[in-house]
């Protein structure tokens, strides 16, 4: 996978059920206006608030709607078992990606421990061909996953530990990556790192922003470094209005403004949808009085 990746919301109804018809159609919508490829059930698709059944079923949506080269599944929990199996499931749907958070609860966690955590899921997959990128997303998780860990592990198995999403927002630990082992896929979550990417050896970026900034990141992205910096400009505001405390809203309220449809404002607990007065003034910023 390479490009654009959209980290997709998950559309709710008011008691927290996913909504098939919104989810598909935004898919849908992200693939044909400059998305390269779709990271589901990550963090912006509220993930980890959902229970294994769910998730399954919100993979499967996306595996009969759009190409399967298309699309990479998060598959990262806590338990061990709860990610071999979510992750085989994954596979089963023809999922050729799965983004694995690290084992997050437990802390302090050792290099030697996310080593064997991560060993232990590749080898219960077995001959399975489903390839494993790594999540080092600290803010959340409260641990970064130490270079060297991706290092040993993508050496020892080539064919499953092939990529990372990077949100940390610290490129240097994203060249730091590339550094040790140029053959994996590097993304950083924000679409800011197009202009230079090829160029720091990234892969593209996986962001949530990018549901509202793809037609202009995939000019960006196909202009490479001879892209206008006027665009590079325009992205960086557009994301600076999105992201922040209320990244999650932010993406769902402005899906819904593109849609007409209030339903894409739900949100699952602890998150709240955006107040109206930051809904407007969001608005506001990307698309004008």
């Amino acid at each position: 996978m390479d490009g654009i990746i959209a980290a997709v919301p998950t559309p709710v109804d008011s008691a927290c059920a996913p909504l098939r018809g919104l989810y598909v159609e935004h898919c849908e919508w992200a693939l044909a206006n400059g998305c390269d490829g779709l990271n589901i059930l990550g963090s912006t698709g509220e993930a980890n608030s959902f229970d294994m059944d769910t998730r399954r079923v919100v993979m499967e949506w996306a595996a009969a709607a759009c190409p399967m080269d298309r699309l990479m599944v998060g598959t990262g929990t806590p338990s061990l078992a709860e990610t071999i199996s979510l992750t085989i499931a994954a596979d089963d749907l023809g999922y050729g990606v799965a983004l694995v958070l690290p084992p997050y609860y437990y802390k302090p966690v050792s290099a030697a421990g996310l080593i064997t955590w991560y060993t232990a899921l590749h080898e219960a997959l077995g001959s399975r061909a489903i390839q494993i990128y790594f999540y080092n997303f600290p803010q959340l998780t409260g641990l970064g996953i130490p270079v060297a860990v991706i290092a040993e592990l993508s050496h020892r198995h080539p064919t499953r530990f092939t990529g990372i999403k990077d949100s940390s927002g610290d490129l240097e630990y994203a060249r730091a990556v590339v550094a040790v082992n140029a053959t994996l896929r590097v993304f950083p979550s924000s679409e800011t790192v197009l202009h230079h990417a090829r160029a720091d050896g990234f892969a593209g970026c996986i962001s949530a922003s990018v549901n509202v900034t793809a037609p202009l990141c995939a000019q960006v992205w196909n202009m490479g470094a001879d892209a206008a910096s006027n665009l590079t400009e325009e992205i960086s505001r557009q994301r600076a209005a999105i992201t922040g405390p209320n990244l999650i809203p932010s993406v769902k309220h402005m899906v819904s403004h593109r849609t007409s449809d209030a339903r894409w404002r739900n949100t699952v607990p602890p998150f709240l949808p955006l107040p109206e007065g930051a809904a407007r003034d969001l608005e506001t910023a990307l698309t004008g009085p």
